[in-house]
Parts: structure tokens; sequence; C-alpha cells
């Protein structure tokens, strides 16, 4: 798998628990921004010749703000540069007010066959705490057009927001899955970043997330009505019917090459014998006229030891519920993925369920249970605390 991910970074406005690399701005260039993505994506095609594309993924930002014909752009010059997949998945975000059924027909004509929509929720009160700009109406609407206009579309919610309560999750959750037909959900449970409006109103309390026990609560309903709908987990945080999941966040978490472009973008290529963990100036002025003068705007362009890249592999692969395939692990690394274990932690983490027993067994997938998903950030810093001597 190969995947190109292209980051647009304006958006309408900047959400209070956003920490992407996302900027608001009065006037863009239009022009001026497909030469320099054209370019930039010239220069890493470059240095990955010959892969076979699976998927392209437009984020951001707010991608749906982006002029179609850049969209369509990129996707042919794309299509230049590399052979493609006959069934290549092709994602745009967009948001609910960004984006109305004309400008979907455009993506869709410009070569979009998969939509992610930010609608974050379908209660009036917790789309203004979450700082949307959409309401409930035009986010129904959203969802509608890209049912009719996609096969395959997805749309996002944020839960254990201040204040709610599991049976109110429960009743949003069975109100949001009858919309979403193409069989996709992602259900992030909000978190407070640092560099956020949410982090200083947290700290100076002026609002309260649910406490372990309750987030816990919220997380078993997530699951018990994910799965009831035929829906399961199959990444900690997004849900699909068979055969419907994101095929490029895929590639992220079985630990493949992307290239990434477009400012902040990070990406994963293999050259030389050698991996590289690349990354783009943050900044889109500074993004822009760099890469418009010297074709590019990388700012890290770092060799990954094989370690360090089996490691990064482990910590992406236990959020997919079926787990890391320890022959095609080391198949794809040249490591076998018991070096890059504490193999005390890992049977202790055995013994207290968070890890699948058959784990241990040879051949067998390493896998986080049920009961170790909820506290998934916890369980991978144990397995690989001891990973780097």
């Amino acid at each position: 798998m190969f995947g190109l991910y292209i980051h647009w970074p304006y958006c309408l406005s900047k959400c209070p628990y956003c920490d992407f690399n996302s900027h608001v701005a009065e006037r863009i260039d239009h022009q001026a921004w497909r030469r320099a993505l054209l370019t930039e994506l010239d220069h890493y095609a470059a240095r990955t010749p010959g892969r076979i594309l699976t998927s392209i993924f437009f984020g951001g930002g707010t991608p749906s703000l982006m002029d179609p014909a850049t969209t369509a752009a990129l996707i042919e010059r794309a299509r230049q540069h590399w052979p493609t997949a006959n069934d290549i998945e092709i994602t745009l975000e967009a948001n609910p007010g960004a984006v109305d059924r004309d400008k979907f027909q455009a993506f869709r004509d410009a070569g979009i066959n998969r939509v992610s929509l930010g609608v974050q929720a379908l209660d009036e009160e917790a789309l203004v705490f979450l700082g949307r700009r959409h309401d409930r109406t035009e986010a129904l609407r959203a969802i509608e057009s890209a049912a009719t206009l996609f096969s395959r579309f997805s749309f996002d919610l944020i839960y254990a927001r201040p204040g709610q309560t599991p049976a109110e999750w429960r009743d949003e959750l069975r109100r949001a899955l009858p919309l979403a037909s193409a069989g996709h959900l992602s259900l992030y449970q909000l978190t407070i970043e640092e560099g956020t409006r949410f982090y200083l109103d947290h700290a100076a309390g002026r609002f309260h997330i649910p406490d372990d026990d309750l987030a816990i609560a919220l997380w078993d309903v997530t699951q018990e009505e994910m799965n009831r709908a035929g829906m399961p987990a199959y990444e900690v945080s997004n849900h699909a019917r068979p055969g419907e999941e994101s095929r490029h966040n895929l590639l992220y978490w079985r630990g493949g090459e992307y290239v990434g472009i477009g400012p902040g973008a990070h990406g994963r290529i293999f050259e030389n014998g050698i991996d590289y963990a690349t990354r783009q100036h943050r900044a889109p002025e500074i993004w822009l006229k760099e890469t418009l003068t010297h074709g590019h705007a990388t700012r890290t362009n770092d060799p990954i030891s094989r370690r360090d890249r089996a490691i990064e592999r482990v910590m992406m692969g236990l959020r997919l519920r079926d787990g890391i395939d320890p022959t095609q692990f080391e198949a794809l690394g040249g490591i076998a993925l018991r070096d890059v274990l504490d193999g005390d932690m890992l049977e202790l983490l055995i013994r207290e369920e968070l890890i699948a027993a058959d784990s241990l067994h040879a051949g067998a997938p390493l896998r986080v249970t049920a009961k170790g998903m909820p506290v998934l950030n916890a369980v991978i810093a144990e397995l690989v605390a001891d990973s780097d001597g």
C-alpha cells in the first residue's frame, strides 16, 4: 500500500478543541496554491517512483474550501506520476456549512470518491460548545448530499462532552446510525489538547470533562451500539461495516509508506534502503513562498532506524482491532515483533487481560483486548517503554 496525503490548512474559523495545523485567512490565492501543491507533489514523486498508489487523502483544515479545479489537477498529476490501483480511494474531508450540493458535485467530478464529514454532534447546544459554524439542519443536509452523491462517505462525532450522560450519548448514536448509510462512523472522545482554547478554558475551570469512570461508561455505550448496528470498531475510534474501512487510514495504522505534501504534512517514505520521516513547513504563507521558490518546503527529512520504525508500527498497529500480524510485521520492517517489546510487561498485560492471551502463541497477532482499548495509550506506553535499549 502506498498513499498520498495533501494538506489544505485553511478553515472558516478555528475550533476550540482543534490542535491541527489549521488557520483562518481573509484571502486565498487559489491559483498560487494550486501551483505550489503540484510543485511539491512533483518533488516527492521523483523520490518515490514505481509505487502503486492505493489512496489519496485531502485533509486539513477544511479541504472542501479548496477550489475543485485544484483537487482535479492534483488527482490528475498523481495519476501521471504513479500507476493507481483499480479501486483507488480518494477521500476529501468536508465541513457542513463549507460545502453545498453543487460543490460536492464538482468534487465528485474532480475524482473524489469518498467524503469524510466533520459533523461532530447532532445536538444544537453541543455544536455551539464545540465552536462549530453549522447547526443540526446544515449537518443533516450535508449528510444527505454526501449520501446521494458518493457511494462511500463517513462522518465524525465527538462524545464525552461536559455533562453528557451515557443515556444521552446512546440516544445521539441511535439518531446518527440511520444516517450512516455507507457504513462508517468515526467516534472520538473529547480530549483537551495543549495549545487550544479548550486547554485554557479547562485549566481555568470553565468546564469539566467526564471522569475516568464516566468516560469508560460512554465508551461501553459506543461499543454496544456500534456492535448492535453491525459496525464494530476496526480501530480505537473508527467503526465500519466489513469492507467499508478507511483504506488510507489503514495504511497509516499498518505502517505503510505515504507521501505528505502541503503545510505541516508528514510523510514516511522508503528511499535507497532507508526509511525517512518527512515534514513540511507548518506556516502556510512561508510554505507557499518556499515551495514556489525552491520546489518544496521540507523541514524534516530524517532517516529512521529500523528499530524506531518498528516501534512506530507497534504504536500504530495496536490501535487496530485485529492487531499486528508478526509475520507481516517482520516482512515489512526486517525486525521481529518480539524484539521491540518488553517481554515481562507483555506477560503482565496478558495476565491483566489488556493484551489477548493468544498473543504469546507462535504466529498469532499481537492484539489489545476490548478491556484494554479504553486505556490503549497506557498499554502502548508500557509495552514499548523499554524498547530503546
